[in-house]
This record gives structure tokens, C-alpha cells and sequence, in this order.
């Protein structure tokens, strides 16, 4: 346990005097920090990648793709517009694995909770869709809307891995309820994908770009192109380029 702070001793409230010698009580400068503090435990963050800032991403290292340093410093300006000209719009990150996506997007997180003091949610994208799945089973205890409603209601909500669960008619239909529900509440969402941000192979008019779909599959063949498109109205994208920076460190420290 953190040690109680000096001024107020954890209420909040710390005594100030007026010029004329009344004594009255205002805000302690700990307050700010405590609900920092609680809002961030809220955003479910996982462990993994608490550490993750937008200080600590570093975009500069050897060989790095100059996407990695614009995409940084427009999650900074990102952050630094919020909400005022931002008007609900989000980010989209995306790329490779291993270029960062997640460390920014974690980053752009933390620091509108600890700068603008928003509500914000981490969801794995995965992870929310099986969640959703179980509770279809009349012995788990919590609801679809029990579980959806913390993902509507957030703040900013960053959903990591879009596209990454095998693509169904009923996973395109929950992908539609979350991000359609956002995108009328004009609420702003993050998200990650390691799928490029094209169309889907039906919706290609030339059969080369067919043929190249067949080797890549597309942000547009896993969640669809409808969804696709209303991402476009809800996040600027930042394209995010270059080697598994996991795999470069790897090289470095043991080759």
C-alpha cells in the first residue's frame, strides 16, 4: 500500500487560508492523481502491456521505416487534440505484427487517461467475442448486453486484433453492433488490425487485385466491407510499416 498522502492524508481535501486569515478546504493536488490512478485500473490494461507509453515507443532504432516515427507523433498530436477537434474520430493502426501497434495504441490509451482524464477500456478483440459467445450458455451468469455495455459505453474504447477471429456471419454481425453503436454515439474507438486496410476480394474489379487477395486476406475480408467503409468515417488511419520489431531486438541482443 502507497503511503498516505502528507498534505490531506488520503481525503482529498487539504486547508487553505484566504487573506484575510479564513481557513477553507480545497482540492488536493493527490486527488487528481488517485482518480488517475483508479481510472487506468478500470481500462483493464493487461499487464503485458502496462509499461506500454508514448514515451517508451521508440520508432527511431536501426533500420526502422520512417511510418513508424509519423505514426508516433500523430498519436501524439492525437492526444494533444482531444477532444476538441478530434469530434469523436479514432485511430486505426495498422501493419505487421511486431511494428507496435499495440504499444501505441496502449499508449495514446494511458495518456488520455492520465492527461484528459477520460474513461477509457482495453478489449482484445478475440478475447471479447469468446466472452460474448459463453454467455449464450444459460449457466454463465452474465448477459450479451451485460458484457457489450461497458464497450458501448466507454469513453474511448480501444478494441486490439480487429479481424483476427475466423470471419462468420454472426462475427460480422457483432463487429457491426459495436462499431455502428460507437460511431452514433460519437464515441471514440482505437483499434488495431494486422490486416491491411483494403477491400475485400469480392468487392476488386480487376482480377489482379483478386488474385493478390488470395495471398493476403484484407481488413475488408474479415470483418466486411460495409464495416470496412464506417471505419473510414471513424478513425484516421495510421499505417504502420517495417520488420517484427520483436524479431530485430531478438537478432540484436543474441546474433
Amino acid at each position: 500500500m502507497p503511503d498516505p498522502c502528507p498534505i490531506c492524508d488520503d481525503t482529498g481535501l487539504k486547508l487553505a487560508v484566504r487573506a484575510d486569515g479564513e481557513r477553507y478546504a480545497q482540492p488536493c493536488e493527490c486527488r487528481s492523481r488517485l482518480r488517475a490512478e483508479r481510472l487506468l485500473r478500470q481500462s483493464a490494461i493487461p499487464r503485458r502491456y502496462e509499461h506500454c507509453t508514448l514515451e517508451s515507443y521508440e520508432p527511431g532504432f536501426n533500420r526502422a521505416d520512417q511510418s513508424l516515427a509519423t505514426a508516433c507523433m500523430m498519436a501524439k498530436r492525437f492526444v494533444a487534440a482531444y477532444p476538441v477537434t478530434t469530434e469523436g474520430r479514432g485511430l486505426l493502426l495498422t501493419g505487421r505484427m511486431g511494428v507496435g501497434k499495440t504499444h501505441l495504441a496502449v499508449g495514446v490509451l494511458q495518456a488520455l487517461i492520465l492527461e484528459k482524464g477520460v474513461r477509457g477500456l482495453f478489449c482484445d478483440y478475440r478475447e471479447l467475442l469468446k466472452r460474448i459467445q459463453e454467455s449464450y450458455n444459460p449457466r454463465v451468469a452474465a448477459t450479451e448486453l451485460q458484457i457489450l455495455a461497458p464497450v458501448f459505453e466507454a469513453e474511448v474504447l480501444l478494441l486490439d486484433e480487429l479481424g483476427a477471429q475466423k470471419p462468420t456471419d454472426w462475427v460480422w454481425d457483432t463487429v457491426a453492433l459495436i462499431l455502428n453503436t460507437r460511431y452514433n454515439d460519437k464515441r471514440t474507438t482505437l483499434i488495431t488490425t494486422n490486416y491491411p486496410n483494403a477491400p475485400a476480394a469480392g468487392a476488386r474489379q480487376d482480377q489482379g487485385a483478386v488474385d493478390r487477395a488470395a495471398r493476403e486476406e484484407t481488413l475488408g475480408d474479415r470483418i466486411g466491407e460495409r464495416m470496412r467503409s464506417r471505419l473510414a468515417e471513424m478513425c484516421v488511419e495510421l499505417e504502420m510499416r517495417g520488420e517484427d520489431m520483436r524479431q530485430t531486438v531478438k537478432r540484436a541482443r543474441f546474433g
